[in-house]
């Protein structure tokens, strides 16, 4: 698997429409979800899975903005149900399939039905005519990793060996099966996400690669911030490990919001077929859930104060590359942020 700061074909999103996770009925997370596309389309071409009831609502949004391709989910997180894509140096690209289960299956899953969005990867690569490796019985989300290209994967213990994903399987064996699949020799496990309740603490919250050798960390002075504890042992970890290259890790600190992002007063539709969405509920709102694209980088802005400091210190990290900032609250109201919607396709 390439890392994301190498060359990309394009962007592939899933639109948003269930009201049970989105609020008012998904009109405020469509038009930041265009407003995401429309950022990454100034750089790469932009694809949106577009469900068949939502197209003539999608055709108005994205008209100029992206290429839609009628497709059906059951929500719209393309990071975590959309295909891993790897290539083999010679020009040929593949995927990964892997087997989805809504973040938890029966155990602690998200929603109780997640049977399209299983199929999404098999079906897009199918249409791209891409082959796939499908994972029978392996759960995994591809926002639940990252890679360097070298090498090397960083993952969360609190996801992988959740209940929910592999219980058959140890630590030692899931780590096996993650090398086997995205061509990697190392992984270096960091032990907690930030979003215990939504992903089971994916990793694109807390740490990313921003090139070979070097790491972005969440960080926070704040003892009484809510991502303090994971933030600290996070950036202790990664200063302390080596990659499959035998580099001692450069850890750059990524500020976190000055506020916590909270649920307002929303009207939700619940379904009883989703988790339940409340007032005051502590939203998992991190800079580090950015997008690296092709001259650029796709930063979440949240109306916070530290909203500029962030921005500034992502674009100092990626001086070849234009730091664009997309106000995303309505994304991280759902459960996710930019780099939870999209899924980059390598070029080849």
């Amino acid at each position: 698997m390439p890392a994301e700061f190498e060359r990309q074909q394009r962007v592939f999103m899933i639109w948003p429409y269930r009201g049970d996770n989105w609020r008012d009925d998904a009109v405020h997370a469509q038009k930041a979800y265009v407003e995401v596309a429309r950022a990454i389309a100034e750089f790469e071409p932009v694809t949106m899975l577009v469900p068949r009831a939502q197209m003539k609502i999608a055709v108005k949004e994205l008209y100029g903005i992206a290429d839609l391709l009628k497709m059906e989910s059951d929500d719209a997180w393309c990071r975590d149900c959309g295909p891993t894509f790897l290539v083999d140096g010679r020009g040929g690209i593949r995927a990964c399939d892997w087997t989805f289960n809504a973040w938890g299956g029966a155990v602690d899953g998200l929603y109780d039905s997640w049977e399209r969005d299983d199929r999404i990867a098999g079906q897009l690569c199918a249409f791209l005519g891409i082959d796939t490796y499908r994972t029978e019985n392996f759960v995994l989300e591809g926002g639940s990793f990252h890679v360097d290209g070298e090498g090397t994967v960083l993952t969360t213990e609190m996801c992988l060996l959740s209940a929910g994903r592999n219980p058959s399987m140890n630590k030692a064996q899931i780590e096996q099966k993650l090398c086997e699949y995205l061509g990697a020799e190392k992984v270096i496990w960091i032990r907690d996400g930030i979003d215990p309740e939504e992903t089971n603490g994916h990793i694109d919250d807390v740490a990313c690669y921003v090139r070979p050798g070097e790491v972005a960390c969440i960080w926070t002075d704040d003892p009484g911030h809510p991502f303090y504890h994971a933030s600290h042992d996070a950036y202790e970890t990664l200063s302390e490990s080596t990659d499959a290259r035998g580099r001692r890790l450069v850890v750059h600190r990524i500020p976190c919001t000055e506020r916590p992002v909270r649920i307002g007063n929303f009207l939700y539709t619940q379904s009883g077929h989703a988790i339940s969405r409340r007032e005051g509920d502590l939203c998992i709102a991190s800079y580090l859930n950015f997008l690296i694209v092709n001259g650029g980088v796709i930063v979440p802005q949240y109306d916070d104060p530290m909203d500029e400091r962030a921005l500034a210190a992502i674009q100092e990290l990626f001086p070849d590359r234009r730091a664009v900032g997309v106000r995303t609250r309505e994304i991280v109201y759902g459960g996710g942020n930019i780099h939870c919607i999209t899924q980059q396709m390598p070029a080849v």
